[in-house]
């Protein structure tokens, strides 16, 4: 049956409409990207197939050209559309979290820190470094490769953040593996950097790892 066909409470673009963007699942809103079926299949039968092949929404959005490209629906012109519609959305979180913006909402945060880092096939560690008032100064990349006490190292992170006259940080880095949960050297090198910036006082606010899912919050599991 056409999704045209369907009751409008099902149809994923109509559902999205009345019901919010949250209320749809990763199948029902690639279906309204992809617009689309193809022969004998719905759109929402196609997405389904193609998260089955790519094992994950994540996976497929993250997908090169040439990976992408193979699979049954999609193309040069789904790829292109593809890769505007994710940039956008990273410049709208950069815009709305602007230089000199003050951070009143942890959920934006986890998200601006979760669109910057998710797509790093290796692990990377950044920082965001704010003023007395928690506006804004600089979000940068930091480190790359396995974050254990061998490659983040606290003196640079010091000199960074006293080049910004920083009064309070927020660390984030990835994980490739997409399980967002912190190992032991994540929670070692975040209690050095805590100490080393204490001694100059700046505060460490956070520190976001940033998986699949939503990115954990060492804050909000009281390990800051």
């Amino acid at each position: 049956m056409p999704i045209t066909d369907w009751p409008d409470d099902e149809r994923p673009r109509e559902k999205l409409l009345q019901k919010g963007p949250l209320a749809l699942s990763d199948a029902e809103l690639l279906a309204i990207f992809l617009r689309t079926g193809v022969k004998g299949k719905t759109a929402v039968d196609l997405s389904r197939e193609l998260l089955t092949e790519f094992g994950s929404l994540r996976a497929l959005l993250e997908s090169d050209f040439e990976r992408f490209s193979r699979s049954r629906g999609l193309g040069t012109a789904k790829y292109a559309l593809l890769q505007a519609v994710l940039e956008m959305a990273r410049r709208h979180l950069k815009e709305t979290l602007r230089r000199g913006s003050a951070l009143t909402s942890p959920d934006l945060t986890r998200r601006y820190l979760a669109a910057q880092l998710r797509s790093h096939p290796h692990e990377v560690f950044a920082a965001l470094f704010l003023d007395n008032q928690h506006r804004i100064i600089e979000f940068e990349e930091l480190f790359r490769g396995t974050i254990d006490g061998a490659s983040v190292y606290p003196r640079e992170v010091v000199k960074k953040a006293l080049s910004f006259n920083a009064a309070a940080v927020i660390f984030a880095h990835n994980h490739p593996s997409g399980i967002a949960e912190p190992s032991e050297a994540d929670k070692h090198i975040t209690h050095r950097l805590k100490q080393a910036l204490s001694l100059i006082d700046i505060r460490v606010l956070d520190h976001f790892i940033v998986g699949d899912g939503e990115a954990y919050s060492f804050a909000e599991h009281g390990l800051i």
